[in-house]
């Protein structure tokens, strides 16, 4: 069901893009409109990995100077039936992860240093695991795609402005042109988080099927959801059109930047892994009262050993 409604709302803002073409400059707006999506597709497709791995100040780690979360990652690859993804650590003090690339051969996984810091090695395994998710479900293509087009409807509306406000070309005229400016972008934002959404479900259902563990993620979400409004990822506030891509959130919510989420409820998230746990027979570890939950390995803590070995 998340797929076919995933298919229905990417055809939905496809027409919306269209519609924006069409009701600007006619039959040939919209073919207009349509071949510059094209064009911007094709180049996000090609080169929106290096881009948005780029905006965030990620750089590419390996068994040599990363050993514990090289090898952790490709664990983790090789029980979701992945090719070994490129592995980045970002600079930042906020815990948090997300993945790109066109396919699971071009995929790559980065994250935080703050997430290695303030996570468990069962935790990171179910963000990671998350992340691979997003690689087997064709997501971080998917997600690109809607950038795209989300970001030409705000462009094509713009361009309308100047050029379809004379009714005696067929345009909307400046009243439908001011309205289509605003309420296109809005519409196209919408549709983008809904996929947005639907997606991040369908990634926490199966990335702790990967890890073994849902509690586990369960665990990272609530870290990384406090944490987020609390560290500011100066980054993200920067390039806040590539914030669906982390697994929460990373806007800190500085002026209208949760006006709308490009995520669901955290605590909704949690819940329905708890509900997964469940039926899974899996149960939170138990803790001494007060006790801390306990670090990495790469803060010298002693290894968690996961199912997968």
């Amino acid at each position: 069901m998340s797929y076919f409604r995933t298919a229905m709302l990417l055809a939905g803002m496809t027409a919306l893009f269209m519609g924006v073409g069409y009701l600007i400059g006619g039959a040939s707006g919209a073919a207009l409109a349509l071949l510059v999506a094209a064009g911007m597709n094709v180049f996000a497709y090609w080169n929106s990995d290096r881009m948005v791995l780029s905006m965030h100040g990620a750089q590419p780690v390996d068994a040599r100077n990363a050993p514990d979360l090289y090898r952790l990652v490709g664990d983790l690859a090789n029980r979701a039936g992945l090719p070994m993804p490129k592995v980045y650590i970002m600079e930042n003090a906020q815990p948090n992860a997300f993945a790109t690339g066109r396919n699971p051969q071009n995929a790559a996984v980065a994250v935080t240093t703050g997430l290695m810091e303030q996570l468990s090695r069962d935790e990171l395994a179910g963000v990671i695991a998350h992340e691979l998710a997003h690689v087997r479900n064709h997501d971080t293509l998917l997600m690109t795609i809607t950038a795209t087009i989300a970001g030409a409807i705000s462009m094509v509306a713009q361009f309308g402005m100047f050029f379809g406000g004379n009714r005696n070309n067929n345009g909307p005229g400046i009243i439908g042109s001011l309205a289509l400016m605003i309420l296109a972008p809005l519409a196209a934002m919408l549709v983008q988080m809904a996929i947005s959404r639907t997606r991040e479900y369908a990634a926490d259902d199966l990335g702790a099927k990967i890890c073994g563990n849902p509690i586990w993620l369960a665990s990272a979400l609530a870290k990384i959801d406090h944490a987020a409004h609390q560290i500011p990822n100066e980054e993200a506030e920067r390039s806040p059109a590539t914030a669906h891509m982390f697994i929460i959130n990373p806007l800190s919510g500085r002026g209208m930047d949760n006006l709308f989420t490009t995520h669901p409820s955290t605590q909704n998230r949690i819940a329905a892994l708890q509900q997964l746990a469940a039926e899974m027979g899996v149960q939170a570890p138990a803790r001494s009262p007060g006790a801390a939950a306990p670090r990495g390995p790469w803060n010298g803590a002693p290894r968690s050993r996961g199912p997968w070995g």
